[in-house]
């Protein structure tokens, strides 16, 4: 069975085509929630199979067909981290579209998987209480815990755990909680 190729947060089409010139074909998922970034992606990507929906909303086995996935691209959207982006603060959905990337680990074991994002992504951190804002004293705590459910684990009592299984809606006591902290190592 071919290994296919996953777009995650497709945009116009750029990593896609980056990906088409390094290995020779187009990818074969393309996943926005966007419709103009679909169209545009479509028009660049004519042969690559569309969704116009949150990257939450897509079920990666049922996506996949069953096929293993080869490489799974994701480019969550930088506002929320970008020097960029001033003192506003940036929704909840945006600062945790990352959490993605745990999900398609954990059904579908891509044997690569790149993310994109800007250098500020290394300082993803919890929010103060109330404020919608990072709290400076943890600068890089949830990038940490990030990294660690992809690699080594972390503890099941860490704060970032609650955070991936709110977002993924999994239960922290469930097999798929335990998957998501790493400890059941994925």
């Amino acid at each position: 069975m071919r290994e296919i190729i996953v777009d995650n947060f497709a945009g116009g089409g750029g990593a896609s085509t980056g990906i088409e010139l390094a290995i020779g074909r187009s990818v074969d998922i393309a996943i926005n929630h966007d419709e103009n970034a679909i169209a545009m992606h479509k028009t660049n990507h004519p042969d690559t199979l569309h969704y116009c929906e949150s990257v939450f909303d897509v079920d990666p086995v049922a996506a996949t067909g069953g096929n293993p996935v080869g490489l799974a691209w994701f480019s969550p959207d930088c506002r929320h981290f970008s020097k960029a982006k001033g003192a506003k603060p940036v929704k909840k959905e945006i600062r945790g579209l990352a959490w993605i990337v745990l999900r398609w680990a954990l059904a579908k074991r891509p044997r690569v998987m790149m993310l994109e994002n800007v250098e500020e992504f290394k300082t993803w951190g919890p929010l103060l209480a109330d404020e919608m804002r990072p709290d400076p004293a943890r600068t890089g705590e949830t990038f940490n815990a990030f990294v660690g459910m992809l690699s080594t684990g972390i503890p099941a009592d860490h704060p970032a755990l609650a955070e991936v299984c709110e977002f993924l809606s999994i239960e922290r006591g469930s097999r798929a909680g335990a998957k998501a902290g790493g400890w059941a190592r994925i």
